[in-house]
């Protein structure tokens, strides 16, 4: 009997070349003993994401908060000072005050409890103003991602992190790292792999987008954000069962794969896109797909500038094609999910649903239309939004 045999999976390499590790290994790295007379110094929640992503490769080839050579480059030029692409400075800002107390190892805490430690290597200071300016295109503290900014400390630390264990949070079966999403794929044999970055629950847009790319690749990494988002974002535990009710109805098994992003919302719009794709390529995915506003917020950002920030690199320095589609909704007349591309109606056809109209008609305890989301996931939104 002949056995049919997959072809073996193509992974692309990891940006710089390796996969970052720098977790904690017991009877190999220092003894946890030698840390009880360190100085402490608590995270808040964006940096114990950074810390992760730096400790598992996501991030790759980061080893640990930057230095002023690669701030300074990120910024100005969207690549790290070897002239890697990079487009987000992923510091670790204290105040004047804490940087002057703090050398050498530090062990880093997040709720009272150790996570990690950073050998400081350098101490400088942080060009808030110019960095809000370059990196989300405004000074405007009603941008989250400015707000952060300005209220964090005026010193940024650099060097590498060790993480202690990774955090498996509120979704340990889907919790995985860059490592352990490559080994899946291997496993199923994808020679071509789909990440799709999502913060929101999955509407029809959103899988319409997906099966178009499921048509040219052998498999999709549904990848959700599930590090902190606005206040007013839909919840990662909600998100999180709309996914899995969606998938188990309507997406091939074999050919989908679930697992969490935990990276933290900075909502820079075209610069995040760029981050979300390097590091989709660290996790082992061929193509990403960026869409309309990609990571933003407000209207601080074009419609397709994150699409059209990508033109900075060549694909051979992304490492990963850019899948870019323009605005998908549901037409009333062709009845099916289109774009401006395939559609020759106007605006009056179309069935389009902001977030604050979504949220408005849930808390009003009403029902989203089949043809903007999946009924099974439409309950699982009004179930979430009328115990709160």
């Amino acid at each position: 009997m002949t056995t049919l045999q997959t072809a073996p999976a193509t992974l692309p390499t990891p940006l710089g070349g390796t996969l970052v590790r720098r977790i904690w290994r017991p009877g190999q790295d220092f003894d946890p003993a030698e840390l009880a007379g360190l100085p402490r110094l608590e995270l808040p929640a964006q940096n114990v994401a950074d810390l992760e992503m730096l400790a598992t490769g996501a991030y790759s080839p980061l080893t640990g908060f930057v230095n002023e050579a690669d701030y300074l480059s990120i910024v100005e030029h969207l690549r790290l000072a070897d002239g890697t692409p990079w487009s987000l400075p992923i510091t670790l800002a204290v105040s004047r005050e804490q940087a002057e107390r703090l050398g050498g190892r530090v062990v880093l805490t997040h709720a009272g409890q150790d996570v990690g430690t950073l050998d400081i290597e350098e101490k400088y200071l942080a060009r808030k103003a110019w960095e809000a300016r370059e990196v989300y295109r405004t000074e405007d503290e009603a941008h989250p991602g400015v707000a952060a900014l300005y209220a964090a400390g005026e010193v940024y630390l650099a060097g590498p992190v060790t993480l202690f264990e990774v955090p498996r949070g509120e979704f340990p079966r889907f919790h995985r790292t860059p490592a352990e999403v490559r080994e899946v794929i291997e496993a199923r044999g994808w020679r071509s792999t789909v990440a799709f970055q999502t913060r929101n629950p999955i509407h029809r847009a959103h899988e319409y987008l997906q099966k178009v790319a499921l048509e040219l690749v052998d498999g999709l990494l549904l990848h959700p954000l599930v590090g902190r988002t606005k206040s007013d974002d839909v919840p990662a535990d909600t998100r999180m069962e709309a996914y899995e009710v969606l998938l188990r109805g309507y997406y091939p098994q074999e050919r989908t794969l679930l697992s969490v992003y935990p990276a933290a919302m900075r909502y820079a719009g075209p610069r995040e896109a760029i981050v979300h794709a390097l590091s989709r390529r660290n996790y082992g995915a061929t193509h990403f797909i960026v869409g309309r506003d990609h990571a933003g917020v407000g209207s601080y950002y074009g419609t397709y500038d994150a699409q059209e920030i990508f033109s900075a690199y060549t694909a051979e320095e992304l490492g990963i094609r850019i899948l870019k589609f323009e605005h998908t909704f549901y037409c009333q007349s062709c009845a099916q999910m289109v774009s401006p591309r395939t559609c020759p109606h106007d605006a009056s056809h179309h069935l389009i649903l902001s977030g604050t109209k979504v949220r408005e008609k849930l808390r009003a305890g009403e029902h989203l239309p089949p043809e903007f989301t999946r009924p099974e996931v439409a309950e699982v939104l009004r179930r979430a939004y009328s115990r709160s």
